[in-house]
């Protein structure tokens, strides 16, 4: 099935979904609700998520009593403790009851409490104060991921007070420790909740992009992930007093192997999703990119082609899987030689190219040193594309015709990680789902310093969420 087709289909049930947006039989979102939202992101930002601080119990308990008042019970609402490195960390799940006759599956939707630690001595602001400035909400997971968390119990929350009865069993499932493990995750997958969803959608995969003049450009759905594997890279000697050095050193031994590593390209692949993405970049970009994505769709080992997608990273990583030395570690003291020094090298695997050991053997045949370790660390997770359907795009598409019309929403494989990787290896598909458009790259804060959102885009995500929510549950449109 070809993504054009796809989108075509879409189209022409986007265009009935959206007229009937404002008729379907359900108010809107109201003003007070919009900031009740806004205001239990800046209750979430404060509480320092990320691993090692035990917090994540402390902000489910704000989750957990907002879902209380508006009528949950306790039969709703699971925690699931996990322990991390002697942390007690938990994730979280809350099932929206459908009716009982029903035989349609649950649906899932996906978000994460926990954060990747800020260096606030590197910050304009306190990462864990929430700041509004210019109309952005400052603060550490305001992108990655607690808006996700807030707009989802915000919904659930307002429809559960108003009385709506859906179809089917919603469930929310979101994860303490996703940054580092998703060791929640897994067992998340385990609850009877959730192991039988028929889909899942996972609010920190979707999303847009827009002119600093507020004019949409695209928007994503993420449907696929490159493969996440880290390898430890080491080199060791016999060391020695730094008075005598010797040709044989363990830090310029690895220093060498680190220049092959960087020096190291795997071939252009594209499947029916990445062919899908370029195509869209292609005709958004224009110039230079747009020929030579055009020249590689066509002949994958041009490498005039693949030379000037090298200059864009942000388009070039959707075509080739990559590896990068991210951290170091040598030596034992000033006045020695090295005995020991190790590089942490992240990969990210394309899809169907042959799997982390292939990338492994593809390393130490570019490093040429047999004395030089190669190491697999931790568990890498490989899962399959979710196949697109025509029913859940043509929700997702209208969903972001509330508020950006006109736009197409892409399929994508994502480079980066998420939790989706793990439902669709346990069988469920799982589609990246939202519309917060983000003026990119200025906007691209995620994991870095001073993250923030656009409060306005933000807001306007209540009105995607409402819609969507109640389309899955099984609302129809008219």
């Amino acid at each position: 099935m070809q993504f054009r087709t796809i989108s075509n289909t879409a189209k022409l049930l986007v265009a009935a979904s959206i007229l009937s947006i404002s008729g379907n039989g359900h108010a809107a979102v109201t003003s007070q609700q919009k900031a009740d939202a806004e205001n239990l992101l800046q209750k979430l930002i404060p509480y320092r998520t990320a691993k090692g601080y035990g917090q994540v119990s402390s902000m489910t308990d704000v989750l957990v009593n907002k879902l209380v008042e508006a009528g949950f019970t306790d039969k709703d609402i699971v925690r699931v403790p996990v322990d991390i490195d002697g942390e007690s960390v938990n994730g979280l799940i809350v099932r929206y009851a459908g009716k009982s006759n029903s035989s349609l599956k649950p649906v899932a939707f996906l978000a994460h409490m926990d954060v990747v630690d800020a260096l606030t001595e590197n910050w304009e602001t306190d990462p864990y104060t929430p700041k509004t400035i210019d109309g952005y909400l400052y603060g550490r997971g305001t992108q990655d991921n607690k808006f996700g968390v807030a707009l989802l119990v915000s919904t659930f929350a307002n429809l559960k007070a108003a009385g709506y009865q859906p179809e089917r069993d919603l469930v929310l499932a979101f994860a303490g420790d996703e940054e580092t493990g998703m060791l929640t995750t897994r067992k998340i997958l385990e609850h009877p909740f959730v192991k039988d969803a028929e889909y899942a959608l996972n609010s920190d995969a979707g999303g847009g992009t827009m002119t600093r003049e507020g004019r949409a450009v695209a928007f994503s759905m993420q449907a696929a992930e490159k493969t996440f594997a880290t390898f430890i890279v080491s080199t060791k000697n016999s060391g020695g007093h730094s008075s005598v050095p010797r040709p044989e050193n363990a830090i310029y031994d690895l220093s060498r192997a680190l220049l092959k590593v960087e020096a190291l390209e795997f071939p252009v692949k594209f499947n029916e999703i990445t062919r899908s993405m370029a195509l869209s970049v292609a005709e958004r970009e224009g110039g230079d990119v747009s020929n030579a994505l055009k020249t590689l769709l066509n002949d994958p080992e041009n490498k005039e082609a693949v030379a000037v997608m090298e200059q864009y990273p942000q388009f070039s990583n959707m075509m080739w899987t990559t590896c990068v030395a991210t951290m170091l570690k040598a030596g034992h003291a000033e006045n020695a030689l090295p005995q020991d020094a190790k590089a942490t090298v992240n990969c990210r695997i394309l899809p169907d190219t042959g799997g982390v050991e292939h990338v492994r053997n593809e390393l130490s045949k570019a490093i040429g040193n047999e004395n030089v370790l190669i190491e697999q660390q931790g568990q890498s997770v490989e899962s399959p594309a979710s196949p697109i359907r025509t029913d859940i795009t043509a929700i997702l598409q209208a969903g972001v015709a509330i508020n950006y019309p006109n736009i197409t929403l892409q399929p994508t494989m994502s480079s980066g990680g998420t939790e989706g990787r793990e439902y669709r290896r346990a069988g469920i598909p799982t589609y990246g789902a939202g519309s917060l458009a983000l003026v990119r790259p200025d906007d691209s804060r995620a994991h870095g310093t001073n993250e923030r959102i656009p409060i306005k885009s933000f807001l306007k995500e209540m009105d995607y969420w409402d819609y969507v929510v109640r389309r899955v549950g099984g609302e129809k449109s008219e």
